[in-house]
């Protein structure tokens, strides 16, 4: 099996369930925060539709750097109505899914670079940067959302069995 053979069905997976958890969000919520120290749920919504279009970046470039020397800063893009963040979610999940259904196995092993100004933030084959920096680090904000859907008693969607809400 190739890579994307072996990878894409947990992606689609992962995808679906997230964008079940995106569909809950009330559009009156979205600047909720649990603490002063916590991102909103709509922070959280914008991250989370933005992850999948780093397979995009992992798989076709060998860095990126979010705060290039004279450059700009990455910014998480702020959408204003749910209604946003699902399209936004749909064309990166559309954008990532092509990238790793053409990725090429050889390819894989590459490293791959978080950078910040110029310095190594991080390294690692782009494989595992799939599985770290896209795949699981959606699952962990997906996680925060969650718990802010059910602190604002929206009914939370079942993912892998039925949630305690259905």
């Amino acid at each position: 099996m190739s890579y994307a053979e072996t990878l894409l069905p947990e992606f689609d997976q992962e995808m679906a369930n997230t964008r079940k958890v995106l569909e809950r969000i009330p559009d009156d919520r979205l600047d909720w925060r649990a603490h002063p120290k916590s991102n909103t749920i709509g922070w959280n919504a914008d991250h989370l539709a933005e992850i999948p279009r780093w397979a995009v970046e992992v798989l076709t470039k060998t860095v990126l750097d979010i705060a290039p020397v004279g450059g700009e800063p990455y910014k998480t893009p702020r959408s204003g109505s749910t209604e946003e963040v699902l399209e936004s979610f749909d064309r990166n999940v559309a954008a990532a899914r092509e990238a790793i259904a053409a990725a090429k196995d050889e390819d894989m092993g590459a490293t791959w670079t978080l950078a910040q100004a110029g310095a190594e933030v991080f390294s690692m084959p782009r494989a595992a940067m799939i599985r770290s920096f896209v795949v699981n680090h959606l699952i962990h904000h997906r996680a925060h959302l969650c718990v802010y859907l059910r602190l604002n008693d929206v009914p939370v969607p079942g993912m892998y069995g039925p949630s305690g809400d259905e």
